[in-house]
């Protein structure tokens, strides 16, 4: 480790915490649907929509229409992507002639990107047409990102109304994100990486004379305009194979900055927005330190391992740290720190391969994931899935305390505990499930590239990735056959919506209840105990419930790597 290193890191938080205001006021006034200095040039691009669609924005939904409602408007561009891809061969915006995508591929990635999961089974520039990637790609880009900040509104409004049956609507909410916060920062962001060297262009490749004398085609493409979403949305599908590792998705240290800063700012800015509709900053800054401990933990052990490398080759006298499947213009740092950005949210992006992590190294993206990718976590999905930790915190409390548990002016009473453990207890039935399952069908262990422990982590990393929507790989697994892209599909599809609409209906069951003022009685929320209490329920609820899978693949696969034996 180095102090630039470091350096890098906590001037990377500084930033983030300057930014949380600011962006969490405009975030606000989308939340509470308020006129912004946008509204000149695009309030009548807005009604213009409603009058087409025949909305009425200020009609409210209660909890079970706004789920109703966000679950057809998925499944309906769930299947125009499929088909999109499906006959992607005879559709134009291909100048390279790709065929249609496959069935079981075209599934798996119309539900991935519906999910905003992101996951690819596939080499982008060698499978997926220019019409492809923007229309059935990058479409989801934008809607999957605002429907999770949608979602995360209407909790918001769960916590803050009083006695009400409504919690937003859902076509008003998305439709301001994408308008008034998605495509204008989209828009800048995407001038900025065309400056920096990100192609965007509709041809499909260019034949140049290499170095060495030979001639080599480089695929192209409208790669900046996916990038800017892809990174702002936490969606993380590279229109490249090699995704931000590759020159034309990234190609400066400035660009890795900054798309580290843009997976991370809106979700930093959401917990002060929280904290801001329920009348009280402090509950959403209490919120974000608990995220920032849990962040710097995971930075702190990745950097630690990736920077003391690998004791094996250390033994035949190659000393330095971990650069295998790091590219040279990152160096360690930035990379460690934009493996743990990438899956503390939901992001899935990689500028270096985790599969070539040092054991522990690569244990915390994969944890990351398991927690619930409440660490920050995605647009929206972060904030949300880490509110349902905070009632269960609030629960434990109340025990502790001997009353009935009380957040942000809210009882939380059986129904909220309930609904609560089974949008939490979703992701570990499915991930130790179907990692359990392929761990002895053929077709399961046709998939991973390596035996032993690292195999079983190629395995269970997959299934994270899906079950928690985040999108990156250990990439020794082959997973572009129709078992794992079905099944990938079916977790990705479980992952997202099992667990949005138990939140809906505790946001419906909040807002219909009356406001009760702190008492004498009242468990703190906005102290460190709180921070501790919240760091502890999630690494307990969210941590635990994995140990025995991690035993199997990381840890073991460390043991074996300090013992001097290749995995």
């Amino acid at each position: 480790m180095t102090i630039q290193g470091w350096i890098l890191i906590l001037g990377f938080v500084a930033i983030l915490l300057a930014l949380t205001k600011p962006v969490g006021t405009w975030l606000f006034a989308l939340y509470e649907g308020r006129r912004t200095p946008l509204h000149v040039v695009l309030g009548p691009v807005e009604r213009g929509f409603y009058k087409l669609a025949g909305i009425d924005p200020n009609a409210e939904q209660s909890w079970r229409r706004y789920a109703v409602h966000m679950l057809l408007f998925n499944v309906v561009l769930l299947l125009f992507t499929y088909a999109v891809l499906r006959l992607q061969g005879v559709l134009p915006g291909n100048p390279q002639g790709l065929a249609g995508v496959p069935d079981h591929l075209a599934f798996n990635t119309a539900v991935s990107f519906t999910t905003n999961t992101n996951w690819q089974s596939y080499g982008g520039e060698s499978t997926m047409s220019n019409l492809s990637q923007m229309l059935g790609l990058t479409i989801h880009n934008f809607m999957s990102a605002a429907t999770g900040i949608a979602l995360a509104f209407a909790l918001f409004r769960g916590f803050a109304r009083r006695e009400a049956k409504a919690i937003g609507n859902f076509w008003a909410d998305a439709t301001r994100i994408t308008l008034y916060l998605l495509l204008p920062v989209c828009v800048i962001y995407t001038i900025f990486l065309i400056a920096s060297g990100v192609p965007q262009t509709m041809a499909g490749a260019i034949d140049v004379n290499t170095l060495e004398g030979m001639k080599q085609s480089i695929l192209l493409g409208p790669v900046a305009s996916q990038e800017a979403i892809k990174m702002l949305g936490t969606n993380g599908g590279g229109f490249f194979n090699a995704n931000s590792a590759h020159p034309f998705e990234n190609p400066t240290a400035l660009t890795n900055l900054i798309q580290m800063l843009s997976i991370f700012t809106i979700g930093f800015a959401l917990t002060w927005t929280f904290g801001k509709a329920v009348g009280n900053t402090r509950q959403g800054w209490a919120i974000l330190s608990a995220m920032i401990i849990l962040f710097v933990a995971g930075v702190t052990v990745t950097y630690w391992q990736e920077a003391a490398g690998n004791p094996i080759l250390h033994n035949l006298g190659v000393a330095g740290g971990n650069m295998e499947g790091k590219e040279v213009r990152f160096g360690i740092a930035a990379s460690a720190l934009f493996s743990v950005v990438t899956t503390a949210a939901s992001c899935g992006a990689v500028n270096a391969m985790h599969d070539s992590f040092t054991a522990l190294g690569g244990m915390i993206p994969l944890f990351n994931i398991q927690l619930g990718e409440v660490v920050i976590g995605g647009v929206g999905a972060g904030i949300y899935g880490f509110l349902l930790f905070a009632i269960l915190a609030v629960f434990v409390a109340g025990l502790m305390v001997g009353r009935t548990p009380e957040y942000v002016g809210k009882k939380i009473e059986s129904r909220e505990v309930k609904l609560a453990v089974l949008a939490i207890a979703v992701l570990p039935l499915i991930i130790l499930g179907f990692s359990a399952i392929s761990a002895v069908l053929p077709a399961g262990l046709a998939g991973p590239l390596n035996k032993g422990p690292h195999g079983f982590s190629e395995i269970l990393y997959a299934f994270t990735s899906a079950v928690g929507n985040n999108g990156s790989a250990f990439a020794g697994l082959t997973a572009n056959t129709p078992y794992y892209n079905s099944l990938l599909g079916i977790a990705m599809w479980v992952g997202r919506f099992f667990i949005i609409v138990p939140m809906l209906a505790i946001a419906g069951s909040l807002a219909a209840k009356k406001y009760t003022p702190p008492s004498a009685g009242s468990f703190p929320t906005t102290g460190g105990l709180w921070v501790g209490l919240l760091v502890g329920i999630v690494l307990i609820l969210g941590g635990l419930t994995f140990l025995p899978s991690l035993a199997l693949g990381p840890i073991a696969d460390h043991l074996a790597m300090i013992s001097g034996q290749l995995s």
